[in-house]
């Protein structure tokens, strides 16, 4: 089926709120080639399940393509339409698969030597359309928490090595109540500007008994029996000699209702998180980056906590495998490394959102006395070895 041939009732099989989308805007979608639509139509489809930053994404791109008078559309998508795209892809059921419809599409333009222009294509189109936006101003500045070390006793190397030329290292934090404290500050920020999704907690263990109005939690362990499905699903695949590709397109098509989840916007990204990401099933360290990674590009809040804890100690893939079926052994020193890592790319995903330069980010390294801060005006790579309490720098920053 051609674009121009696209009708109400192709959209039937769409959620509510997407299908109305797509009616709204059928003109619209008629003239755009068949190597740009289905791309669209990915995120037209699970519009039900996006949070309210994705959906003002998706109605501005609507909003920049239709304010384009006909010539500077055929313009804006010529680059794409003059993609190949070969006849068995272009036959695939792009309308209720384009998730499907854009890894064959993928696949077809590594081989064809069309990648490039795909990529180059679709940097200038971004380009261009974020040009033509102009966002609300934030609510408040980011805050960005990462705490590490969780069960390390000692530690002879320095920390935050990729951070400190970019902020201040405190080498003698009074942190007695550290994490209630941050805790608390968290729970203050989403009282003060109540937004729906606007404020997070990741957590690498387990949840505690703290709640807080507006504040959006997610865990490692809450996510257990979910694990457990995927893992074995992941397994039995690899058994198989299911090759990675294949695999890939297998998990994307689990629902949340197949591992037991609600079909909510929270259970949707909470499944998004180990079945997109790679090895979130089975390291808590990696969850734990991979979710503040995917909080920061599809919530874009305003707040987030993330708190890395001991993952599992690398072994043979099966035995890694089983952790939901068995007391795995715990790597706190190894989880230091990957969490300092972490902590440094949640940083670096804080900066790439709107509002990066009022932005203030802080991290702990829980109960060895040490944090360190970025935000604007402190002095960028140098050392504070006064004694300084906890709180006074979560104040600062928040």
């Amino acid at each position: 089926m051609k674009p121009s041939q696209l009708e109400a009732n192709h959209f039937t099989a769409y959620p509510p709120l997407a299908r109305q989308l797509a009616v709204n805007h059928l003109l619209l979608l008629r003239q755009l080639p068949v190597s740009f639509l289905p791309l669209l139509l990915r995120e037209v489809i699970a519009y039900d399940y996006k949070f309210p930053a994705e959906r003002l994404d998706l109605d501005h791109q609507f909003r920049y393509l239709e304010a384009l008078d006909p010539g500077q559309l055929r313009q804006s998508m010529a680059p794409f339409a003059q993609l190949q795209v070969t006849s068995d892809v272009e036959s695939l059921d792009w309308v209720n698969a384009p998730g499907l419809f854009s890894e064959q599409l993928s696949a077809t333009l590594w081989k064809t030597h069309q990648i490039e222009t795909f990529r180059s294509a679709a940097v200038q189109y971004v380009d261009k359309m974020n040009a033509a936006r102009k966002d609300a101003p934030l609510s408040t500045h980011r805050l960005g928490i990462v705490v590490i070390g969780h069960g390390v006793k000692e530690n002879g190397q320095p920390v935050f090595r990729k951070l400190r030329p970019h902020g201040v290292h405190y080498a003698k934090v009074d942190d007695r109540n550290g994490y209630e404290t941050i805790l608390k500050a968290v729970a203050a920020r989403a009282a003060r500007y109540p937004e729906p999704f606007a404020h997070w907690r990741v957590e690498g263990g387990s949840l505690d008994s703290f709640k807080a109005d507006g504040l959006t939690s997610i865990s490692y362990a809450s996510l257990t029996p979910v694990r457990a499905q995927l893992q074995s699903r992941i397994q039995k695949a690899f058994e198989s000699g299911t090759g990675s590709e294949a695999l890939r397109t297998a998990l994307a098509k689990v629902r949340p209702e197949d591992v037991g989840l609600h079909s909510d916007a929270l259970n949707h990204f909470e499944l998004s998180l180990l079945t997109e990401g790679s090895g979130t099933q089975i390291f808590s360290t990696t969850f734990v980056q991979w979710s503040a990674r995917e909080i920061w590009r599809r919530a874009q809040p305003v707040t987030l906590l993330a708190r890395f804890t001991e993952r599992q100690k690398e072994d043979a893939s099966r035995e890694m495998f089983l952790e939901t079926r068995r007391t795995p052994q715990l790597d706190p020193d190894g989880s230091l490394v990957d969490a300092e890592m972490g902590a440094y790319y949640t940083w670096i995903n804080q900066q790439r959102l709107t509002g990066a330069a009022a932005a203030k980010f802080l991290v702990w390294f829980e109960n060895q006395g040490q944090a360190l801060v970025i935000a604007p005006g402190m002095q960028k790579g140098s050392t504070s070895a006064a004694p300084t309490p906890l709180a006074k720098l979560i104040g600062e920053v928040s």
